[in-house]
């Protein structure tokens, strides 16, 4: 009888040291692949580029591969307990890092099964975050985009979405992250904010900037990035138009929309009561969010409805009343929205919402109540949080001192600490040298 050989594997970017194991694998008996999930992935590094179902045809198609099975977790030890290999084969390059403790919980587990864990030096010449770089500067391209945002949702206890309101602050979000406890943390995705549109463009916040004008920053950061991207759709504008703008958006690859629950004059939701606002009627919403569902040519693209009931002070049951309604009329999540510097009406939200049979992907904007953690919100129930206008926010003060400094001594060198050097612009975008 053959001896069954088990080999966990993403097999996203599949090289020949991957190919290399497998040989390896395949000489010692029976091989079986336990392919990680999405959300498996997803729990130590970054989403993956292919999704499970086309990862698994590209590995049942490598020579030495009996069987692929899916491994759900980082942690190997449910599938060793139910298929018992006699070997488990790995690189060796896993005895450090994030997957030292997964590492160490397959030998204690192999011991109770008389199995043996066996590893493959790791093949020289290869680097993952190499090959992740120049996928990232060949880009993408709309419909992989598009999907990224679902896929992410599905997989991540919250999705860290970040403002981007050019080509520079795009590139930011596209390549910024950091280690926490060997895990790497980084933006999920980008949102084209209304706010920071409007004022770089030195207008008012008031839907003041059209959409022909808007999707010209949209292109800007499309061109330079492979993020999902969100975008602020305001009110909507008039239902017949709003058909136009989720059409256009959707063949550019964008991922969602989230119009809110106003007419009028658009007022930024930061005010509240402070200045006049009013709230559009449940029908007639719905009837905007059918026409904007009824536009979509694919089940990617998301419509999100955004609830103003707390900013305009109407309560959390007509939060909630709304809520059903909108996901009713076919909204493919909902954003709630808060100005209060305390937490306890978003939480209570949240926990009213969990009892929403149908409830969809829900979306949180901690501008105002920005103490709470990621963790907090991810545990309330909270699907994604967007830092909505840091970016531009963290630059306007930078540039003000730097200006300040040049009136202030006549020339430029006080400014030199806080500024980037000029060969690293020149390094920053590919081809510039």
């Amino acid at each position: 009888m053959k001896k069954k050989v088990y080999i966990g594997m993403s097999a996203d970017l599949v090289h020949h040291g991957h190919l290399n194991i497998i040989k390896e694998a395949r000489k010692l008996g029976e091989l079986t692949i336990g392919l990680l999930t999405d959300k498996a992935i997803a729990s130590y590094k970054r989403l993956p580029y292919m999704a499970y179902e086309q990862r698994k045809i590209i590995v049942e198609n490598i020579k030495g591969v009996k069987k692929v099975v899916i491994q759900s977790t980082l942690d190997y030890v449910p599938n060793l307990l139910k298929y018992k290999p006699d070997f488990v084969i790995h690189g060796d390059d896993w005895k450090h890092g994030p997957q030292k403790e997964t590492r160490q919980r397959v030998i204690d587990t192999l011991k109770k099964l008389n199995g043996k864990l066996i590893e493959i030096p790791y093949t020289k010449g290869i680097s993952s975050s190499m090959l992740n770089k120049s996928i990232s500067e060949i880009g993408t391209t709309p419909e992989i985009r598009k999907k990224r945002l679902r896929r992410l949702i599905e997989s991540k206890p919250i999705v860290r979405i970040l403002e981007a309101h050019s080509g520079l602050s795009g590139i930011i979000c596209e390549k910024i992250s950091v280690e926490i406890n060997d895990i790497k943390h980084e933006f999920d995705g980008m949102w084209s904010s209304s706010l920071t549109d409007s004022t770089l463009r030195g207008k008012p916040d008031i839907e003041a900037v059209d959409v022909t004008s808007r999707l010209q920053s949209l292109n800007d950061i499309l061109e330079c990035t492979t993020k999902p991207i969100i975008y602020d759709g305001d009110t909507g504008g008039r239902p017949e138009h709003l058909a136009f703008t989720v059409r256009t958006l959707e063949r550019l690859g964008i991922s969602a929309i989230i119009i809110e629950d106003k007419t009028g004059l658009k007022k930024n939701s930061l005010f509240g009561t402070s200045v006049k606002q009013t709230q559009d009627s449940i029908e007639n919403f719905c009837h905007k969010i059918k026409m904007a569902h009824n536009s979509k040519v694919t089940e990617d693209f998301m419509i999100i409805a955004r609830i103003e009931s707390l900013i305009l002070k109407n309560g959390l049951n007509d939060a909630i009343k709304r809520a059903k309604a909108y996901i009713e009329a076919g909204a493919d999540g909902i954003m709630i929205h808060s100005k209060e510097k305390k937490t306890d009406e978003i939480l209570e939200f949240c926990s009213m919402y969990k009892k929403i049979p149908n409830k969809k992907t829900l979306i949180a904007v901690p501008t105002s109540y920005n103490s709470i953690y990621e963790s907090e919100l991810a545990e309330a129930g909270i699907n994604v949080v967007i830092y909505a206008n840091h970016m531009l926010r963290s630059s306007y003060p930078a540039m003000l001192d730097t200006a300040k400094k040049i009136l202030l001594h006549e020339r430029s060198k006080e400014a030199n600490e806080k500024l980037m050097p000029v060969k690293e612009i020149l390094e920053l975008i590919p081809g510039t040298k």
